[in-house]
């Protein structure tokens, strides 16, 4: 007798396969964040090596990853049922999984979690340092924020605002929720050790998790019309349930000190963990119902925008001075980034502040000039019309590669962590700032930092990006904007970090060479805006086409406008550091004369002559000797 499996139609049930499978995979994958901040941070560490107790915790992270990966493979098989319309039966057609897989964006980040996933589980036993935990922790949140830029767009047409939001939603939720996570398995003396470090984590972790979830509520949600509709009254349980969690968290904070450690009840202090994993449990439960539901959107056919549907934000009006200095569509992920990098910053020169130190003021008005210039040429009206057109495209890629970086490198944002990052807990364990120092001399930071290298990336990546089709895939897709201008700001930083950077450098840098590597960049640029100006064909792979932009009549002349803009707007920066350079070469040899001048005089003092005497002196003998020879 043959029994026959009969696998479920697409509908009510495979889409309730579809959020189970999600939230199943999302717990999965905080408990595996939570695991990982345990190992690599909640917990001391010998010298960078773990100790036994982090290791133990080594087995959380593969099963919590084993389970993330059979959750990610039933996500994928569920996903595009409902997608066909079909039983599950025709899900297994390898040519249909491999078509959604390698050919539709949705299938490709749902398979590139998998592979995260099955990365995590592969080397969770094979980490032995805090720094293979902390990558295994980065590669951790690439693959839960990876399937959230296909997630559904906002109906205002934020979709920056959403999808940035979102991102920063699950990462700071993750953070939040796995170290409860982690903390439900510890003993009361791993406990006692976690407990401060994770509560000064979870505070700022559940600030970024309101304000993040409160922003895309409102990007994705016409409250006016979907008041009363499912999808806003579970974001209102959610928030509800956020809003408790927090108040349970500062019941923590307030109770828990390094004062009051030792009189903890942690056995009580256990009971209230189980009931805030339970609540937060609940709340991920809602958050897998949410993402698995579209927002509720005003109106049954909403009128076709290629700019939303393109560049995911309306048309903006003609270019103008008023458009540009107030026109404003905030880019999350950026700002989020930005938020987090001025607290820092002003939190570094509190601590100095307080410690009686004075820190440049020049150098916290070229960080906050730097900032500001990364946030209109994101957010601002630079960032909103280069989606546009190339032209301003162009505008927005200087800016980010050639002026902001001046200002955070003249910041001095790694010498002010490096006095002010805390040391470890204990002499043995290695702190945020030996950390820091060990990643500043490792063998990646001095390939880096050699200048022809720095060079390379700076503006050889220029012609593989624009003469490439990479240019217009990565304009397609909010995930390849992001990237693009994350590596226009990485290589500007990194290139006048190695030429006027006034942070430690692994490797001192002759200041001749640095003014040959600029005149090469000069040449470089030069070479690739006049290529631009001279191409006849577009560049864009057809992007700025689909737009039908009103104000930009030639395509084909604005690229070259674009070209131009690049040319003029890339030299004044690149001329600056050259003579930055020089004037910083010249008063590093006056400090040199004068150091050798006061050796001289203190070697004079205690009746012993100079180096330079010295050397006189032996050329004399020599001189004398061939004298009496001849």
């Amino acid at each position: 007798m043959h029994f026959a499996v009969i696998l479920p139609q697409a509908g009510p049930a495979v889409n309730a396969l579809a959020t189970i499978s999600k939230f199943i995979g999302i717990t999965a994958s905080i408990a595996v964040v939570g695991s990982l901040l345990t190992t690599g941070v909640f917990l001391q560490n010998e010298k960078g090596k773990l100790t036994p107790t982090s290791l133990q915790f080594r087995s959380v992270t593969f099963w919590s990853a084993l389970i993330w990966v059979i959750a990610s493979i039933g996500n994928i098989i569920f996903t595009l049922a409902n997608i066909l319309g079909e039983s599950i039966s025709a899900v297994f057609d390898l040519n249909t999984l491999k078509s959604f897989l390698t050919q539709i964006t949705l299938g490709q980040y749902m398979g590139f979690q998998f592979l995260i996933a099955l990365c995590i589980t592969i080397f969770a036993f094979r980490i032995t340092k805090i720094g293979g935990a902390l990558w295994l922790l980065v590669l951790t949140f690439l693959g839960i924020v990876a399937p959230i830029f296909q997630s559904h767009s906002a109906s205002s047409g934020s979709h920056a605002l959403a999808i940035g939001s979102l991102v920063i939603h699950v990462i700071a939720l993750s953070m939040w929720v796995g170290g409860v996570f982690s903390l439900a398995f510890m003993n009361s003396e791993d406990r006692a050790i976690a407990t401060p470090r994770f509560s000064q984590l979870a505070l700022w972790a559940a600030i970024a998790v309101v304000v993040s979830g409160s922003a895309n509520a409102w990007a994705r949600l016409n409250f006016a019309q979907a008041w009363h509709s499912t999808y806003a009254m579970v974001v209102i349980g959610k928030i509800a349930l956020t809003l408790g969690l927090i108040f349970i968290g500062y019941l923590h904070r307030r109770n828990i000190s390094q004062k009051t450690l030792p009189t903890v009840n942690w056995a009580k202090f256990a009971q209230l963990i189980v009931v805030e994993l339970g609540i937060m449990i609940v709340a991920l439960a809602l958050g897998a119902w949410l993402s698995s539901n579209r927002a509720p959107t005003p109106g049954a056919n909403p009128k076709f925008s290629a700019a939303i549907t393109v560049a995911g934000l309306p048309m903006p009006d003609a270019p103008s001075l008023k458009n540009l200095l107030f026109l404003f569509n905030p880019d999350a992920l950026f700002l989020g980034f930005l938020i987090v990098a001025v607290a820092l910053y002003i939190l570094g020169v509190v601590i100095l502040s307080r410690r009686g130190d004075k820190w440049p003021v020049g150098r916290t008005i070229a960080f906050a000039f730097g900032i500001f210039a990364i946030d209109f040429a994101t957010s601002g009206g630079f960032g909103v019309y280069a989606h546009f057109a190339f032209s301003y495209h162009m505008i927005s890629h200087m800016v980010l590669a050639m002026i902001a970086p001046i200002g955070l490198v003249l910041g001095a944002p790694i010498t002010l962590a490096l006095r002010t990052l805390p040391q470890g807990r204990t002499e043995e364990e290695r702190g945020l700032r030996s950390q820091l120092v060990v990643i500043l001399h490792s063998r990646w930071a001095v390939t880096i930092v050699n200048p022809i290298v720095a060079l390379a990336i700076f503006d050889g990546s220029l012609f593989i990006l624009y003469f490439t089709s990479l240019f217009g895939g990565m304009m397609q897709s909010h995930t390849g904007h992001f990237l693009m201008n994350l590596h226009f700001l990485l290589a500007g930083f990194l290139f006048f970090h190695v030429i006027i950077g006034v942070d430690p450098n692994p490797k001192k840098i002759p200041y001749l060479v640095r003014i040959i590597v600029l005149f090469a960049a000069m040449s470089i640029h030069a070479f690739f805006s006049v290529a631009l100006m001279s191409a006849t064909t577009l560049l864009d792979g057809g992007y700025f086409a689909q737009l039908h932009t009103p104000w930009v009549s030639n395509l084909l002349a604005d690229q070259r406008m674009g070209g131009a803009l690049g040319w003029a707007m890339g030299e004044i920066p690149i001329l600056l550091a050259l003579i930055a350079t020089f004037i910083r070469w010249t008063r590093d040899d006056t400090k040199e004369t004068k150091r050798i001048d006061r050796n001289s005089e203190r070697m004079a003092a205690m009746g012993q002559p100079d180096e330079l005497a010295q050397y006189n002196l032996y050329l004399s003998n020599l001189a004398e000797r061939d004298r009496r020879t001849n």
